[in-house]
C-alpha cells in the first residue's frame, strides 16, 4: 500500500510552504468539478423539455447557459493544470534543496557506499517521480474521487437502486486497484534501484574515459554494464507488469459498467420510474466516470512510482551521519597547537584493521610539520581525522585546546584548512571559484589577498580577470594553476592549522618553483602539517614526523634529527633513498 504516514508528513511539511497556491488551487478543483457535474443536469433537462414541448424560446437559454458552462469548466481545467505543476515543481524542488544539504552533512563512510551517479538518481530521479504525485493528488485523485463521489450521489438523485448498483460496482473497482497498486509498490521500489546502480556506474565510468581507454579496461567496463543491463531488464518488465495490470482493470470497468448501466436504463425506463432524460443522464454521468477513473488508474502508475521514491527518499532522509555535529565550542583564534592524544583510527567498514595506531605527539602553535610515509602508510588518513572528515576510534585530537568533536563544525572548517593534489573546481568565474560562493568577500579582498600572494601577475595573464569561466573538473588550468587557486582559497579563510597534502606532488619543477612563495605565504604564522613523498618537499618543516604502517616512528625538530646520524631521517637524507618513501 501507498505509505500514507509518509507521504502525510512530506505532503504537510512541503506544501506548507506554498498554501497560498494550494488554497487557490483546491478552490479551482472544486469550481472545475461543480460546474463538471452541472453540465448533464442542463442536458437532462433539454431533453425532457423539448420531449415535453416546451417552446423554442424556452430551450435556446438552456443552451448559452451550457455554452457558458462549458466554456468555464475548459477555463478553470487549464487554469488548475498549470497551477498544480507548478505547486508540485515548487514544492519538490525544495525537497531536493533539503536533500542535497543533507547529504552534504552526511560522514564519509556514506559517501564511500554510494557513487556521485546514484546519489543524483535518488536526490533528482526520486523526487521527480514525487514531483507528479504531489501535483496530481489535489487534481487527479482527490478531485477525480470528489467528481466519481458527486456522480453517484446525482445518479442516486435519479433512481436510488441504479444509484446503489454502480455505487457498489465503482467501489468494487478501486479496491482492485488498490490491491494491484499494493502488489506493485515493491516491484517498481527494486526497479528504482536499480536504475540508481545504473546511473552509479555509469557516472564513475565516464568520469575516467581517459583512464579506462589507456588502459585497456573498455572490454570490463563493457562486461559490468552488461550485467547491470541484465538485472535491470527484468526488474523494468516486472514494474511495467503492475502498470499493465491496473491498465487492465480500467478497460473491465469501463465494458462492465457500460453494459451495467444499457441493462438497468432499459429496465427501468417508464412511468414511475425514469424518464427519457433521467435515463440519458445516468447514461451520460456512467460516461464521465471513465474519465476520473482512468485518470485514477493512470495515477495508480505514480503512485506506484511515489510510493517506491517516498520509501528511498525518507530511507535517505533518516540517514543520520556517524559525526555528532553539535558542538558549539568556538576554536581560538591564530596559530593552533595540535595533541595527538593516544588517537587510533580505523574506517567504520573493516574495524579490524587499525590505519593509525596510538599516535601521541604534542605540536606547538606555528610548527611547520613535514610528515613523511610510504602511500598507503596513513599520511592522508590523518589529514582527514585533522579536517574531521572522520572521528578517532580512540584516543583523541585537541586543535588549540579544543576537541573538534566538541566544536561547531563550521567553525572547525574556518579554522583547519586543507589543500590537496586534486583541486575541485567548478563551472563558474574565477571569483567563485576562489570564495565558494562567498558574495560576503569583495573584489578589492580578493585582489589583495592574490597580490600578498605573488599572484597578481597570473591573474592579469587570465582573458577576463576574475570574470574568467572555468571548467568543471580541471577547470581548463593546469594542475600549478589550480593549485594556486586552492592557494588562494586557504589565505581567503585565514586558518589557524593549514594542511598540504601532496600539494605539488603533481607539478613540474618550473611550476613548483612558481607557488613556493604562496606555500610561503599560506603557512606563515600558522602552524602547518606538510604531507609529502619527497624529502625535498619539507625542507623548510621545523619539525619531522615519519609515519609507518599508521605507526609514526620518527618524530622531532628537523635540524636535531638531521644532525642524528643514528635517526630514520637523517639516514634517508644521506642515501637519498626519496624512493623508500614512494
Amino acid at each position: 500500500m501507498i505509505p500514507i504516514r509518509s507521504y502525510v508528513s512530506l505532503l504537510s511539511r512541503y506544501l506548507r510552504r506554498v498554501k497560498a497556491r494550494m488554497t487557490v488551487l483546491a478552490g479551482f478543483a472544486l469550481g472545475g468539478i461543480a460546474l463538471q457535474l452541472l453540465l448533464p443536469q442542463l442536458i437532462g433537462r433539454f431533453i425532457d423539455d423539448a420531449i415535453g414541448g416546451a417552446a423554442t424560446d424556452q430551450l435556446i437559454p438552456l443552451a448559452l447557459w451550457f455554452l457558458v458552462v462549458a466554456l468555464a469548466r475548459q477555463a478553470l481545467a487549464i487554469a488548475t493544470t498549470w497551477l498544480a505543476e507548478d505547486v508540485g515543481w515548487r514544492s519538490t524542488n525544495e525537497l531536493r534543496s533539503d536533500l542535497t544539504r543533507h547529504v552534504l552533512d552526511l560522514d564519509m563512510d556514506f559517501h564511500k557506499e554510494h557513487t556521485p551517479g546514484e546519489l543524483i538518481e535518488r536526490v533528482d530521479g526520486d523526487v521527480t517521480a514525487l514531483s507528479e504525485f504531489f501535483s496530481a493528488f489535489v487534481v487527479k485523485v482527490v478531485g477525480n474521487g470528489l467528481l466519481v463521489t458527486g456522480i453517484l450521489i446525482l445518479i442516486t438523485f435519479e433512481h436510488a437502486l441504479v444509484g446503489l448498483i454502480l455505487s457498489v460496482f465503482t467501489l468494487a473497482t478501486l479496491a482492485l486497484m488498490m490491491a494491484v497498486q499494493t502488489v506493485a509498490i515493491p516491484w517498481w521500489k527494486t526497479q528504482r534501484a536499480s536504475s540508481a546502480e545504473l546511473m552509479g556506474f555509469l557516472g564513475e565510468q565516464l568520469s575516467g574515459t581517459e583512464d579506462i581507454r589507456a588502459n585497456g579496461g573498455v572490454g570490463f567496463m563493457v562486461h559490468t554494464f552488461t550485467d547491470i543491463l541484465r538485472r535491470w531488464l527484468p526488474r523494468r518488465v516486472r514494474s511495467r507488469l503492475g502498470f499493465a495490470m491496473l491498465w487492465g482493470t480500467g478497460i473491465v470497468h469501463f465494458v462492465v459498467g457500460a453494459t451495467l448501466v444499457m441493462w438497468l436504463g432499459t429496465r427501468y425506463l417508464g412511468p414511475g420510474g425514469l424518464t427519457l432524460g433521467g435515463v440519458y443522464l445516468i447514461f451520460h454521468y456512467t460516461e464521465m466516470t471513465r474519465n476520473p477513473m482512468d485518470e485514477i488508474r493512470s495515477q495508480m502508475e505514480v503512485f506506484q512510482k511515489a510510493g517506491a521514491g517516498i520509501d528511498r527518499v525518507t530511507e535517505l532522509m533518516e540517514r543520520r551521519s556517524n559525526l555528532d555535529t553539535s558542538g558549539t565550542t568556538a576554536i581560538p583564534s591564530g596559530a593552533l597547537s595540535v595533541v595527538f592524544d593516544h588517537m587510533s583510527f580505523a574506517y567504520a567498514d573493516d574495524e579490524t584493521s587499525t590505519v593509525l595506531h596510538d599516535i601521541d605527539i604534542s605540536i606547538a602553535p606555528g610548527r611547520v610539520v613535514g610528515v613523511l610515509g610510504r602511500s598507503g602508510s596513513g599520511k592522508s588518513t590523518m589529514a582527514k581525522v585533522l579536517t574531521r572528515l572522520y572521528d578517532p576510534t580512540q584516543g583523541r585530537v585537541l586543535l588549540g585546546g579544543v576537541d573538534p568533536r566538541e566544536a561547531s563544525l563550521h567553525d572547525l572548517r574556518r579554522r583547519v584548512g586543507m589543500v590537496t593534489q586534486d583541486v575541485q573546481l567548478f563551472r563558474t568565474t574565477v571569483r567563485n571559484n576562489l570564495t565558494f560562493f562567498d558574495a560576503a568577500i569583495n573584489d578589492e579582498r580578493l585582489m589583495s589577498v592574490l597580490a600578498d600572494l605573488g599572484l597578481s601577475n597570473w591573474l592579469d595573464s587570465l582573458p577576463n580577470g576574475l570574470d574568467t569561466m572555468l571548467e568543471s573538473g580541471a577547470g581548463g588550468l593546469s594542475a600549478g594553476q589550480a593549485q594556486l587557486l586552492a592557494f588562494t582559497r586557504i589565505f581567503l579563510k585565514n586558518p589557524g592549522l593549514v594542511i598540504l597534502d601532496e600539494a605539488s606532488s603533481r607539478l613540474d619543477p618550473a611550476t613548483e618553483a612558481m607557488i613556493e612563495s604562496a606555500v610561503a605565504a599560506v603557512i606563515m604564522d600558522r602552524t602547518a602539517f606538510v604531507i609529502a613523498h619527497h624529502l625535498g618537499t619539507v625542507a623548510r618543516a621545523d619539525d619531522i614526523m615519519i609515519i609507518e604502517n599508521g605507526t609514526v616512528i620518527e618524530f622531532g625538530e628537523r635540524t636535531t634529527l638531521q644532525a642524528d646520524p643514528t635517526s630514520r631521517f637523517s639516514r634517508l637524507l644521506a642515501s637519498g633513498m626519496e624512493e623508500v618513501l614512494a
